[in-house]
């Protein structure tokens, strides 16, 4: 028997149910409000686009001194002033009308499959997965997934960051990508798409110096387990790009230069502490 805790009447009425779960109860006989039971644990809010990306590591993350000496170590590689690769200017232009829409519509499958080989501007590794399926399928039909792939990355819905496009090829959600066709192939069509965004830093994390590992050497900068966190593959290649990019500053007279100084950086980094 609930009586007022004021008064002791049990002339009560439940005056309203609040959003958490709790009662609020008035005593009509002497007019005492208050509330009764337990507040239900409200769920943790889930994380949004751009929440996420705030949480992302990034120069807010690195040491100053850390970045003094490498701003002392980029004045010196930008006195090189190393040629740029005289393919890559041409081969990016004539594959960025390849991958236009109306490239893709009316494009020769052989254009498609001598990208995925082709190391002009940046290496993708070993395509064997890629060349075996496209074999097994034949060109034509292999053709139109390849296409398929690279329009929806490109030019999929705009409700769908891009970030999480390249996370549905990877993975292969809801019937998408072709077979072979992944990380480091995608990486590549958005460096030739948008040459002055994207590095020819094809993977995220790599033995061979993938983003992740350039970050750790150069910087210092602990960037996600892509097995241990819960950002997407997607926004892990996206992210680490802009920081990266951010992090080398301006200067450099293409991505191919930035990332020239952050392997050569890197690599020094791996036989001597700096």
């Amino acid at each position: 028997m609930i009586s007022c805790e004021s008064c002791g009447s049990d002339d009560l009425r439940l005056v309203a149910l609040l959003p958490d779960g709790r009662r609020q109860v008035k005593c009509d006989a002497c007019g005492h409000s208050w509330v009764r039971g337990e507040a239900r644990a409200s769920p943790r809010p889930i994380s949004t686009f751009e929440e996420a990306r705030t949480r992302f590591p990034g120069p807010k993350n690195v040491d100053p001194q850390r970045l003094a000496y490498v701003a002392e170590l980029k004045a010196k590689f930008l006195r090189r002033h190393p040629d740029p690769q005289p393919a890559v200017g041409p081969y990016w232009a004539r594959y960025q009308m390849v991958f236009s829409e109306e490239g893709l519509r009316t494009g020769a499958p052989q254009d498609l499959k001598d990208f995925a080989n082709s190391d002009v501007g940046a290496r993708p590794g070993n395509m064997s997965v890629f060349n075996r399926a496209w074999n097994d399928l034949g060109a034509e039909v292999a053709a139109n997934r390849t296409r398929a792939t690279i329009k929806y990355l490109l030019y999929g819905p705009a409700s769908r960051p891009l970030e999480d496009r390249l996370t549905d090829l990877i993975e292969e959600r809801h019937g998408l990508g072709m077979t072979g066709f992944k990380e480091s192939l995608l990486t590549k069509v958005l460096c030739v798409m948008q040459p002055d965004r994207f590095l020819p830093i094809l993977t995220y994390s790599s033995p061979n110096h993938g983003k992740k590992e350039v970050a750790k050497l150069v910087y210092d900068l602990d960037l996600p387990d892509g097995a241990r966190v819960q950002w997407t593959i997607g926004r892990l290649i996206l992210w680490s790009n802009d920081v990266l990019l951010t992090l080398a500053g301006d200067g450099f007279a293409h991505m191919q230069h930035v990332s020239q100084f952050l392997w050569d950086t890197a690599k020094s980094a791996e036989s001597q502490a700096i």
